[in-house]
This record gives structure tokens, sequence and C-alpha cells, in this order.
């Protein structure tokens, strides 16, 4: 009795990881969109999850972006079912491209369904198909837009309910554990398409490796990994300055006194917390508050989103919310 392709095994490997760390009656939820990478996670789930004792469904998001998307998320539904996984759920989103794009507004209406469907059927993880050249990708944009380590950090293995097995596998190998399964996974027309920034990243990545040999996406691959790690303790060293610190307004001294690359961090966690969209806080943002400390001539209130303003005055700073304009 032979095994299964070394590319399938591989794929549920990476899935078997992650669904061991529930406990037996867990329900799972798999994102899947019909492409190779999702199809093959939906594969590997349907088969690991009954050895664990996990219930495993599935949710295609229609994003409504082109003709025949009902199709496409109907077929993807068609084969999560036969593969068993259950429920199947198709969520149609309305996806509004005018104030951000259409790829963030995509983004945005995506993970609002998935929300949406995981609290309803009670999922305590949805699992998504990037892989590590998403990763990559994801790595090589952050680069290109002078990003900081969180950026460049690129998507963590697992952040609250979502979790993404695949983030060690490559997309040819999801393309071919689909192939060896006898699945046949749908080719999204934008990822052609160069109005995406990211197509646009991955369309150089070839070029990279012609010049510079080949690895170049688990390369930036294993970077993420490693600015994670950074980031993550960095993160936690501004969570404690700012317990440290409590309640505003805050002495400038001390402020001063936390390191450069904390503080930067410290000014983003205090004006969220003080009110502000954490989507919306600017590196900008963070670099004027900054500059009431170290280079301080009297200027007047800083102005971040929620609206709030950040002043110093009497030796001091705080940060208070902006009255409405008349």
């Amino acid at each position: 009795m032979t095994g299964p392709e070394p590319v399938v095994a591989a794929v549920r490997h990476a899935v078997r990881g992650v669904l061991s760390t529930l406990d037996p009656g867990a329900r799972v939820l798999v994102a899947c969109s019909g492409g190779a990478d999702s199809l093959a996670l939906a594969d590997a789930v349907a088969f690991e999850a009954p050895k664990l004792a996990v219930q495993a469904g599935a949710v295609v998001v229609d994003h409504g972006l082109q003709p025949g998307s009902a199709d496409v998320a109907r077929r993807a539904s068609l084969q999560c079912r036969a593969l068993g996984l259950d429920p199947v759920e198709v969520a149609r989103v309305a996806v509004d491209p005018a104030r951000v794009g259409p790829e963030a507004a995509a983004r945005t209406a995506r993970y609002a369904a998935l929300d949406e469907a995981a609290e309803r059927l009670g999922a305590e993880l949805v699992l998504l198909g990037h892989t590590r050249d998403d990763q990559a990708e994801q790595v090589l944009l952050g680069l290109a837009r002078g990003s900081g380590a969180r950026s460049l950090a690129g998507m963590p293995p697992r952040r609250g309910r979502y979790a993404r097995p695949l983030l060690g596998l490559s997309r040819a190998q999801t393309a071919a554990a689909c192939a060896a399964s006898g699945l046949e996974a749908w080719e999204d027309p934008h990822n052609d398409d160069p109005a995406y920034a990211r197509v646009r990243a991955r369309s150089v990545m070839p070029a990279l490796e012609a010049a510079l040999g080949p690895g170049v996406p688990a390369a930036l691959a294993r970077t993420a990994d490693r600015l994670r790690e950074d980031a993550d303790h960095l993160d936690a060293e501004a969570a404690a300055a700012a317990e440290e610190l409590g309640e505003g307004p805050w002495d400038v001294a001390a402020l001063a006194a936390v390191p450069r690359a904390v503080r930067t961090r410290l000014w983003r966690l205090l004006v969220v917390a003080a009110g502000a969209p954490a989507g919306q806080v600017a590196f900008s943002h963070v670099e004027a508050c900054d500059a009431l400390l170290t280079h301080w001539h009297g200027q007047g209130p800083i102005s971040v989103p929620g609206p709030l303003s950040v002043r110093r005055s009497g030796g001091r700073v705080s940060i208070t919310r902006r009255p409405p304009v008349e």
C-alpha cells in the first residue's frame, strides 16, 4: 500500500500541526476561494480533521468583483462539500473600493464575512491558505513602501482566530497537491492583473531570483520570521512602558527616557488607547508626536486621527479629543 504523494503529505502535515493544538470537538472553518492554495488546504483539512475529532467546515466569500463570481463561488462550495467539509457556506459581500482601493476594500469585506461566520458557527479557528510565496510578496511590498519592522514581519502563522498552516510551503507545492489529488483549481484572473500591487510584486520575483540566485521567496519569508520575533519583543516593551507611565498627562523626561525603538511603538499605543483608529495612525503621526520630545521649539498641538490633539505644556504631554468643527 502506497502513501500519498509527497506534496499532499506535506500539506497534510502542515495542517495537522495546527489542528492538533485544538481540543476534540472544536470547529474550524476553511476560507476557500477555489484557488489552488485554499483548495489544497481544504483537502488536507477534510482528511486530517476527522482523525483528530475536529469539526471542519468552509466559507467561500464571493466578492462580486468580476463577471461569473457567483458561479466560481458555487463551484468552490461544491468542491468543499465533496471533500466532506460541513457546513459549507457562500458569503456574498459588497466591496466599496472608492476610499481605500479594491484590494483593501475586498480584504476588509472578506474578513468581516469570515468573522461573522466564525462567531455564528462557533468556530475556534479560521484557516487561510497563504503560502510562503504570499509571505515573500508581503515583505517585498513592505520594503518598497519603506515600512517598519512590524510590516516587514509579514503575516503571522496565527493571530486571534486566524491561522495560516501553509506559510512554510510554496505555491508550486499547493498546485502540485491539487493535481495529485485530482482537484481542479480555479485560476483567478486578478492574479495576472498588474493593476494590483501584489501582482506586480509577484512578477518581479523571477527577475530577483535570476539576478540574486534561487531561493529569494524563502529568504524573504525567513526575514519575516526573524523580524516578527524582534517586533513582538519591542511591542511587549512598549506595552510595559505604557503600563509603567500610567494615565496621562505624561512627564516629558519620562517619555524621552524610553529608547526610540520602543518609544515609536509607545506613541502608537498611547494614541490608540485615547481613541485613534489603529489602522489610521501613520508613521508621520508618530514622528510628529515624537518631535514634541526631541525637537521641541514651542510648536502647537499635533493632530492625529480620532480626532485627537497631542500637545506639550508645562513639561508634560497630553492627548485630548479635539472638539467638533462647528
